[in-house]
């Protein structure tokens, strides 16, 4: 198949590839940015939030010299804060052992941090044409369309296999081209939902899926499991025109990011005044806010909201206005929906 697929392929993404910024050179630098940025994040998200750091940003060094607060203020809202913490850490190795200069050689972008089988693979095969795969979720559905393979894509083996099945398709050359209209392939015209839409498919006719009539079943994966629930009262507290912060701990989920004080549990209003209370806070007005629900990998976050007015500041919290939120503090997303009301009073 190798020769017959190569041909009409790269064809077809010189002429179709969607215009995305970090396309428009080679550079590794700019290359695992974006890769690192894709990881469980849709294209569209990511596109200001690549072009805002290499603005600020715009080389490996500037990314290493950056204060990590500030590091993940940039990242808010893209989740998965570990990938930005890995990228600081990558670029300082890239400064430190490389010169600020990426190595060329598929080994060493593996060993980096935060780099795994795929992103170094991109990497590789795109900023230095190194004949690698770079084998991601679209990639694996389209091999096991084409080669209509009906083992569940999320076994190890099964990825490892199909992965071969790549590097025996990688041409001679043009190695990262071909990945990318792989990629491409499936981001566009053999999509994770719906139809695959095989009349528009260059490659169709060599497709043993789409030969069989079993593409739009391809392909299989493992049952999941279920998330764990978890209820939190979460509280916006207010006193001062600040909002009270914490850090989370270091360890664990959204490690070392700051938060909205919570409490586990669903808990009343009068729980939460006697909670309060007990912290050494004393309420002025506690109001009740809209129920949110925040999605992890394993876990689901179900929350009940209140905001307290205190009467003074505390000292277990750090205190903060909307001027120091907007420029200095990275909030996961899962607290925003708590904060829209008065990020609309302050003009956030």
């Amino acid at each position: 198949m190798n020769q017959a697929l190569c041909a009409p392929l790269l064809t077809w993404f010189q002429q179709n590839q969607r215009d995305l910024p970090w396309r428009r050179d080679r550079d590794a630098y700019h290359v695992w940015l974006s890769e690192i940025m894709l990881q469980q994040t849709r294209v569209q998200a990511v596109i200001p939030y690549y072009e805002r750091f290499l603005n600020i940003c715009p080389t490996v060094r500037d990314l290493a010299a950056l204060d990590e607060d500030r590091l993940l203020k940039l990242w808010e809202g893209l989740g998965y804060y570990s990938r930005a913490r890995n990228l600081h850490r990558t670029a300082r190795i890239i400064c430190q052992e490389y010169g600020g200069t990426f190595p060329a050689d598929y080994t060493a972008l593996r060993a980096l941090p935060g780099v795994g089988d795929y992103t170094a693979g991109a990497i590789g095969s795109i900023a230095f044409d190194l004949p690698v795969p770079a084998v991601d979720g679209n990639v694996l559905r389209v091999v096991s369309r084409l080669t209509a393979d009906n083992r569940p894509i999320d076994e190890p083996k099964v990825k490892r296999a199909l992965t071969e099945t790549v590097r025996d398709l990688l041409p001679v050359s043009h190695s990262g081209d071909f990945n990318q209209a792989l990629m491409e392939l499936g981001a566009t015209i053999c999509p994770p939902s719906g139809t695959p839409r095989c009349g528009v498919c260059p490659v169709a006719n060599l497709c043993e899926g789409y030969t069989q009539g079993i593409a739009a079943t391809l392909p299989m994966k493992k049952a999941k499991k279920s998330r764990r629930i978890e209820a939190r009262t979460v509280l916006l507290l207010r006193a001062a025109g600040k909002i009270g912060l914490r850090r989370r701990p270091k360890q664990g989920l959204l490690a070392g990011l700051w938060e909205l004080p919570a409490y586990e549990g669903t808990l009343s209003p009068d729980a939460v005044r006697q909670r309060l209370a007990d912290d050494g806070f004393s309420v002025a007005e506690l109001l009740s806010l809209r129920p949110a629900k925040h999605i992890f990998t394993h876990v689901e976050w179900h929350m009940t909201g209140y905001e307290a007015t205190l009467t003074a500041l505390g000292n277990a919290l750090t205190w903060v206005t909307p001027e120091q939120l907007r420029g200095a503090y990275a909030l996961p997303s899962a607290f925003r929906p708590f904060l829209r009301e008065w990020e609309d009073e302050n003009g956030i």
